[in-house]
């Protein structure tokens, strides 16, 4: 399994969503890390270098190396690409 780390400002943005939804974007995150499944994509453009997982309307922008899941971004769908 990869370990997870999370950006500083992290934290703050699970937080900031309904308890059961941050629940299952957290689920998410370790699943992926555990198992590599979720529904992922590599972004391009602004987001070149960072890969999105989509957990319902919420969206997860993370880097990835050997080791080490990389989290930075927790956001809705309607505000993740701003």
């Amino acid at each position: 399994m990869k370990r997870i780390h999370f950006e500083p400002e992290v934290p703050a943005q699970v937080r900031a969503i309904p308890r059961h939804i941050a629940m299952t974007i957290l689920e998410a995150i370790h699943r992926y890390a555990e198992t590599g499944a979720g529904r992922v994509k590599p972004l391009s453009g602004e987001f070149e270098g960072f890969i999105r997982l989509r957990v319902g309307n919420h969206r997860v922008f993370f880097k990835e190396t050997a080791d080490t899941v990389t989290i930075h971004r927790v956001r809705d769908r309607r505000e993740a690409y701003r």
